[in-house]
């Protein structure tokens, strides 16, 4: 195709040069002859002779005319009188014959040019009049050049021609082989049909994988994204060709997807979504990036870790359930009626306490029940969980779901935390201030360092050991994502007396405005969620904890 483009060009250039070429030679062959035509006018006594003599073969304006004809090449040298009459010609018969073209023009005082048919055939043309030494005119001079040497011009000027033309499409051709086999490596010696069906594979694929994917150039703009990429990351359209530092909120994210933290399987959080993403580079200084949503396989994990906490407690309660089964038995056997009733009394009263003590202060249902399954998983694991007297939530919540997100992560990291403590102790503090929601909670375990307390809400970052189902590092992130989303913040301190105190405002998360329950509205000790635990009802209080609970 290149090569069909080059030579058409020549060939066109060259034939836009020889169409003007035959004209412009015509010009300076009549531009010629009407030189000759006036250097003979010009030439001195010439006037005189063709007054004082005859029109004769050997006269002197003959010879005259002869000498200039033969000294430029001309074809001929007419000299009339001004009546027409030649006394000049190449053929010496046609002296003293009328010219066989109109002299009027030439007479009347004008210098013609033109291109002609004459008794010596045709011919290129100039007439100039011949005046006297008074400027009167008494005769004309007519100078014809030959119209086959014009001709013999052109043609000899075409095979010259020709040769820089195919000079020209010669270095063409090697040109167009040359980026021809450039493009060619470039793209892999794949015609243009196969180039255009590998973008369409491209386009269908990328977006129809459940994969995000993205491409940045080696300046780190997006280049190539598709619909999974926009939706994870909360990317538009439009923000292809923009650098990813500016379409993306600063953070773990943007640092991962610019290269400044590098690895594999990388943790990032968009939102509250927690994703995996990998860098690869690519050959021109770009990168390409996957984005893996692990936010369904994050909570089916946590989902998967609490019911296996809830079948360990299960199978607790099915020994204990055995065991006052058997307790019941013996007691009726020896027919302590009294103290049977007693018996069944208390252990009822045991588990119905657990979700009363927790609906009276919690009236949202998702964040009761969250409660009431995190007490039992935490008596299983022995450990205390509590709810202070500071707690007051009502059921008017915008999102409670976001909500159980960071009681749960905050209950869940507690519970890890104090894993290895001797009668681990949890409160936890749910309340309204206006319409902002504070959660708190504390543990009595090894506490949170001040130096990592900056680096404890990223992404990725944990002292755990990672369990079956994949990675942690993400649940403490979540927590400080939602509450950034709602204009809020996520802190850890210290408990007075040893141990964390993570508490997490969420401004603007209630319905309407409603009254600051804090503090002396409830006085009073922290109430325990009395989920029994290997045959006890309540832990028993560690020697650093006073009567007013974890927090305190």
């Amino acid at each position: 195709m290149q090569l069909a483009i080059t030579t058409g060009v020549t060939g066109l250039a060259t034939g836009l040069f020889l169409a003007p070429l035959s004209t412009e030679l015509d010009n300076q062959a009549m531009h010629r002859a009407l030189a000759i035509a006036q250097t003979t006018a010009a030439e001195p006594r010439l006037d005189d002779a063709l007054v004082a003599s005859e029109p004769t073969p050997h006269g002197p304006v003959q010879n005259a005319a002869e000498r200039i004809r033969t000294a430029t090449g001309a074809e001929y040298v007419v000299v009339m009188d001004n009546h027409g009459v030649r006394w000049s010609h190449t053929d010496p018969d046609e002296i003293g014959r009328h010219v066989s073209t109109d002299p009027s023009a030439a007479l009347s005082g004008r210098d013609i040019m033109q291109i002609d048919e004459g008794t010596l055939g045709r011919s290129a043309r100039g007439k100039v009049p011949l005046r006297d030494a008074n400027g009167k005119i008494i005769g004309a001079v007519s100078v014809g050049i030959a119209y086959e040497s014009v001709h013999e011009r052109l043609l000899s000027t075409v095979p010259q021609l020709l040769a820089y033309a195919g000079g020209a499409l010669a270095v063409g051709a090697v040109a167009t082989y040359l980026v021809s086999r450039r493009v060619q490596r470039r793209t892999h010696d794949l015609a243009f049909s196969d180039i255009t069906a590998l973008l369409n594979e491209r386009e269908a694929m990328l977006h129809g994988i459940r994969e995000g994917f993205l491409a940045l150039d080696r300046h780190g703009r997006i280049r190539l994204m598709n619909d999974e990429a926009q939706r994870l990351l909360d990317l538009r359209t439009e923000d292809a060709g923009h650098p990813s530092d500016t379409v993306l909120p600063p953070g773990r994210t943007a640092d991962v997807l610019a290269g400044r933290v590098s690895g594999a399987d990388l943790l990032a959080v968009s939102g509250q979504r927690a994703l995996v993403v990998n860098r690869m580079l690519t050959d021109d200084g770009g990168a390409v990036i996957t984005l893996r949503d692990r936010t369904e396989l994050e909570r089916l994990g946590r989902e998967l870790d609490g019911t296996r906490g809830l079948i360990d407690a299960l199978r607790a309660q099915d020994h204990e359930h055995a065991n006052r089964l058997h307790t019941l038995l013996g007691l009726l056997e020896l027919g302590l009626h009294e103290e049977a009733a007693d018996f069944v009394t208390q252990a009822v009263g045991v588990h119905r306490a657990t979700a009363e003590q927790v609906t009276e202060r919690i009236h949202d249902p998702l964040l009761a029940a969250l409660l009431v399954g995190k007490a039992t998983v935490a008596a299983e694991r022995g450990a205390s969980l509590s709810i202070s007297t500071d707690t007051h939530l009502p059921d008017q919540l915008i999102d409670p779901h976001s909500l159980v997100t960071v009681l749960g992560n905050l209950v869940d990291n507690a519970l890890d935390a104090t894993a290895t403590t001797r009668d681990a102790r949890l409160e936890v503090e749910v309340r309204a201030e206006g319409r902002t929601a504070v959660v708190r909670v504390c543990d009595n375990g090894p506490g949170v360092p001040e130096a990592q307390r900056a680096e404890i809400f990223t992404e990725g970052w944990t002292t755990k050991d990672p369990p079956a189902h994949g990675r942690r590092g993400i649940g403490l992130a979540l927590v400080r994502r939602l509450a950034e989303r709602y204009g809020g913040r996520a802190e850890v301190g210290e408990r007075p007396g040893g141990g964390a105190m993570f508490t997490v405002t969420l401004p603007d998360a209630f319905s309407d405005a409603l009254p600051d329950l804090y503090a002396a509205a409830h006085p009073g000790t922290a109430t325990e969620i009395h989920a029994p635990r290997g045959g006890k009802d309540t832990a028993p209080a560690h020697p650093d904890d006073d009567a007013t609970g974890a927090c305190r």
